[in-house]
């Protein structure tokens, strides 16, 4: 007689805290302050090879994992052209068909200084990345310092994103 209100007080007490969180919706990285994992030495025809080595440029940078199959990457565009003004965005294309991909770039602008491509979601896995778009911010070693999962748009790139590029901008400087 005991034992269903305790678990019921338990689990209540479980939901409580979840709810109660920072920001109950985020979805923790094994990645953040650690090394960029490798990156593939593909890219699309005729763009610039994204390299291990741009990433661990001095300065702030962002990853994006995108695909030309993607909406929500398609929303984000705009946003991921914005900030190329401000600081390199790099891309890696998401199991996708280059000739899809280079379209997709023609038709919306390409914001990419440079672009690798995971034909079979390899370098995802290794990222962590779960699904595009996912953008991971990264300092002048290399190592992130952020990820961010779903498109950069409106109040959630506002309020989840940008405060910690502006940090880590501040950061470098």
């Amino acid at each position: 007689m005991v034992l269903p209100p305790v678990v019921f007080a338990g689990l209540a007490g479980m939901f409580l805290w979840g709810m109660n969180r920072d920001d109950p919706g985020a979805v923790p990285s094994a990645m953040i302050g650690r090394e960029a994992p490798p990156i593939p030495d593909t890219t699309l025809p005729g763009k610039t090879q994204l390299t291990d080595e741009m990433l661990r440029q001095p300065g702030v940078k962002l990853v994006n994992f995108w695909a030309s199959w993607c909406p929500p990457c398609r929303v984000e565009h705009p946003t991921l052209m914005e900030l190329a003004n401000e600081l390199p965005v790099y891309g890696v294309d998401l199991r996708d068909i280059d000739q899809n991909a280079l379209s997709f770039l023609a038709e919306d602008g390409d914001p990419f200084a440079a672009i690798a491509t995971d034909p079979r979601g390899r370098t995802a896995i290794d990222w962590g990345v779960t699904a595009p778009p996912e953008t991971f911010i990264l300092d002048g070693e290399g190592r992130v310092l952020h990820r961010h999962a779903g498109p950069l748009i409106d109040a959630d790139y506002l309020a989840r994103f940008r405060p910690h590029l502006d940090e880590a901008l501040a950061a470098d400087n």
